[in-house]
């Protein structure tokens, strides 16, 4: 993943909520995208904003088109898009919903993904802990909460799906373990 600073994420993501602004199918749904892009456009500093728009144009990022009026339009790239998609799945916070009741199914990663593509592996693991997996193993990995789509869309998006499985499972045979890990009130 690239390393991006907090200006430059909120750029990208602002830059990618006006392309959600013009898919917006409800006007409900255009003035919730609206108000998302103003909070965010305000918290931004006007002095490292220039730099930062500097930089994400220089990383080819997003590209600055000058228009007849002497203003610009910032367009994201396509390795820009992607980094928004990036930042959109597993952005600053992981705001995924836990069920406020345990379904009684465990969800299981497993994953054996090549050296060459050991970033992938490397960014996958920093998405399990952010997402509170349980680490059974090396390459295994396990939580009650339902992030099976995610993971799976993360997968999607660095083209490792044969590379990785996720289980929906019932019983582990050390599940008092995990119980405990996930459900102790003093944890």
């Amino acid at each position: 993943m690239y390393k991006l600073g907090k200006n430059q994420k909120k750029i990208i993501l602002v830059v990618l909520g006006g392309v959600a602004l013009g898919c917006s199918n409800s006007s409900k749904q255009y003035f919730d995208t609206f108000k998302k892009i103003k909070r965010e456009w305000r918290n931004i500093n006007r002095r490292s904003f220039n730099c930062s728009i500097g930089k994400l144009s220089r990383d080819e990022l997003i590209s600055e088109i000058k228009m007849p009026n002497g203003s610009f339009k910032l367009v994201l790239t396509e390795k820009g898009k992607e980094e928004a998609l990036k930042l959109s799945l597993f952005g600053n916070s992981i705001n995924f919903k836990k069920l406020k009741k345990w379904d009684g199914k465990w969800r299981i990663v497993i994953f054996d993904i090549p050296e060459v593509d050991r970033n992938f592996r490397r960014i996958l693991r920093k998405h399990l802990f952010a997402l509170e997996f349980y680490k059974l193993q090396q390459s295994v990995f396990v939580s009650p909460h339902p992030y099976e789509n995610s993971i799976i869309e993360l997968a999607m998006l660095y083209s490792a799906t044969p590379y990785v499985r996720v289980i929906t499972a019932t019983k582990i045979d050390n599940e008092d373990k995990l119980k405990k890990h996930f459900f102790s009130k003093n944890k």
